[in-house]
């Protein structure tokens, strides 16, 4: 068996996403076959403009204590929630201003 990865599973229908949380081998397809779903993700905001994030808390950290390893984007979600020290924000770059050209 490959690395354990938890990652996201994406279902829902066009233009309205809903994501479930899955434990799956990293050599699965990310909608294939997982061991198991912790969790679930709806990026869209409710009535209140909340985004919905529902963690099974103890089978994530029971998961993350053996090894299983999250995508970049389960960390930023369980970094939201507390399980896991945020993610350093990168700097955003700065634009290159093309130096003029001073002829002698």
């Amino acid at each position: 068996m490959g690395v354990t990865r938890i990652r996201l599973a994406r279902f829902g229908r066009k233009n309205l996403p809903f994501f479930r949380i899955h434990v799956a081998d990293s050599r699965c397809p990310t909608n294939g076959r997982h061991i198991e779903c912790v969790g679930h993700y709806n990026p869209l905001p409710g009535k209140d403009g909340m985004k919905r994030i529902g963690i099974n808390t103890e089978r994530v950290k029971y998961w993350l204590s053996v090894g299983a390893q999250p995508s970049e984007t389960v960390a930023k979600l369980l970094g939201r929630i507390g399980l896991l020290p945020p993610l350093p924000v990168p700097k955003p770059a700065l634009p290159q201003v093309p130096k003029p050209n001073v002829a002698k």
